[in-house]
């Protein structure tokens, strides 16, 4: 297969068409979004979703629990490496093709003639069950910070505060949502402005706390107890440490996800095949940064991992809930200062919740557009103002229809919200393996490329989610029973059936992979 070299593109003799511009024309599609995004506008929206106040405030508990300040710490650095491994490759890939398909293009175009089709079925299907999934985890974990922030401004658990039903958060959620799809339905200029000052806040939001937290706890940890304390003690029947430190990781492993964003937005972004890749990136590592400035800030306010984790405190056993309260209450005398903090983070998630829904609509719209999906002359419809509106709300509405397991069993609901990383990381991994692989020899590089780094690269990636893939899919209590079973790998198993079930039945028949529309 020979891949579309980097050439000049010409038409009608308009320099308003950019390199990114040109170069979606070669690869077979014509503008139909605002391209009006610079690439600060592309880091704010990848940075927005990876939102490190909003992962590692979800997942605290976890990393607390299984290890403690060594496993976070730590295991911070250890999946920031690789995460950022798995970033170059995406980086090298989305500037050869700057398309909102992403990652499905990616795998299609690398696959080869014989496998594009499967390769880019398989691929975009994942990415885009895992972002609708993230949708769904970052909105409902949303619903779940308003749920803790009523408890405590009511007297909290403790204090008779008001406990919100499952149905009062599902409600909570749904009304998130359509927040969200309102807000996506504006002009992308609008978008652009938010995005940009959702980085804004999600970095005075790391610092501020980090810094004040710990200053006004009236008891805080040593440095000895934040750097090299193991917390071994769990009830949750495993006593390897080893063991624990793996499952720690998933605390880090889940924030740092959702980068591929930045290549969604590839078409609405000004030199795309440059400024693309440069959005992913700093993303990335500067998450990680800001990721692990919070992490210290905040467990130099942990002082007693037990009661933190306890459901009997007045949080109900959220955290960094009650270290924000706590640290308050001790000093003051009450706990209205860290109820404020924990409003700066939910603002933090809200932003986050916000981007994922632009993200994965605009997946949406390019898969459609290739004809992959049911009803796919609807969901790649534009409106006035260039926004892909079907798309959107197809968006919101399965995000709310997944949260709905809530309601059934919130075991079910977290093993159908852990796919969502392995969905997205599964995706990520495919085009990278097919770049070192099939087209190894044929992959064309962009204006950012690694070079001759870049099969070595990939290929430490895509062992890296493997890694991952097994690691989410492990047992985190025993004796394993129906209560403590990891779900995960029962989800993910379902998944696979039915998105190849899909393909064997019906897609291998019609689904030819990408598709130009310069006819239409």
């Amino acid at each position: 297969m020979t891949l579309p070299s980097h050439v000049d593109v010409v038409t009608n003799g308009d320099a308003s068409f950019d390199s990114g511009h040109n170069r979606l024309l070669q690869l077979g599609y014509k503008q139909e979004l605002k391209r009006d995004l610079s690439v600060v506008s592309n880091f704010a929206l990848s940075f927005s979703i990876i939102s490190v106040l909003t992962g590692i405030t979800t997942l605290y508990n976890t990393g607390l629990n299984y290890g403690g300040p060594v496993s976070m710490q730590y295991g911070w650095f250890l999946a920031s490496a690789f995460t950022m491994l798995v970033a170059l490759s995406m980086a090298e890939i989305c500037s050869a093709f700057p398309t909102s398909g992403g990652l499905y293009y990616w795998s299609a175009k690398l696959a080869g003639p014989k496998w594009s089709p499967f390769a880019s079925w398989i691929t975009g299907w994942f990415n885009i069950i895992g972002l609708w999934a993230g949708t769904t985890s970052v909105d409902f974990s949303l619903a779940q910070l308003i749920q803790v922030i009523i408890l405590l401004s009511t007297g909290g658990k403790n204090g008779g505060g008001y406990v919100a039903s499952k149905y009062v958060v599902l409600a909570f959620h749904g009304g998130i949502l359509l927040l969200h799809g309102l807000i996506n339905s504006l002009p992308v200029s609008v978008l652009s402005f938010l995005g940009q000052l959702s980085a804004i806040w999600n970095v005075l939001g790391v610092f501020v706390l980090m810094i004040l937290i710990p200053s006004v706890a009236t008891e805080r940890a040593s440095t000895k107890f934040v750097f090299t304390h193991f917390n071994a003690d769990n009830e949750d029947g495993i006593n390897s440490r080893p063991y624990m430190f793996l499952l720690g990781l998933l605390m880090s492993q889940y924030t740092l996800t959702g980068y591929d964003a930045s290549a969604h937005m590839t078409e609405e972004t000004k030199g795309a095949d440059k400024n693309g890749p440069k959005g992913i990136i700093s993303a990335v590592g500067i998450s990680i940064i800001v990721g692990w400035g919070y992490i210290i800030g905040i467990t130099y306010a942990v002082t007693d991992i037990p009661s933190l984790l306890s459901e009997n405190n007045d949080a109900g056993g959220y955290a960094i809930a009650e270290i924000f309260y706590q640290a308050f209450k001790s000093r003051y005398g009450n706990g209205v200062g860290g109820i404020i903090c924990l409003g700066i983070i939910a603002v933090a998630i809200f932003f986050c919740g916000m981007s994922t829904v632009t993200s994965n609509s605009r997946m949406a719209y390019a898969f459609s557009r290739d004809g992959a999906m049911p009803f796919s002359y609807l969901w790649h419809k534009v409106n006035k103002q260039d926004v892909p509106i079907y798309a959107v709300w197809l968006s919101v509405s399965i995000s709310f229809c997944m949260a709905l397991t809530s309601l059934g069993s919130l075991v079910a609901f977290q093993a159908m919200v852990s796919i969502a990383v392995i969905d997205l990381y599964i995706a990520y991994a495919l085009p990278i393996f097919f770049r070192v692989t099939l087209a190894r020899k044929s992959f064309v590089q962009g204006p950012f490329n690694l070079g001759r780094y870049g099969i070595i690269v990939g290929w430490i990636a895509v062992i890296w989610v493997v890694i991952i893939s097994i690691l989410f899919s492990l047992p985190v209590a025993y004796p394993i029973t129906i209560e403590t079973l990891n779900y995960t790998p029962v989800a993910l198993g379902c998944l696979t059936i039915l998105v190849l079930s899909y393909w064997l039945i019906s897609g291998r028949h019609w689904f030819k992979g990408p598709i130009t529309n310069l006819e239409d």
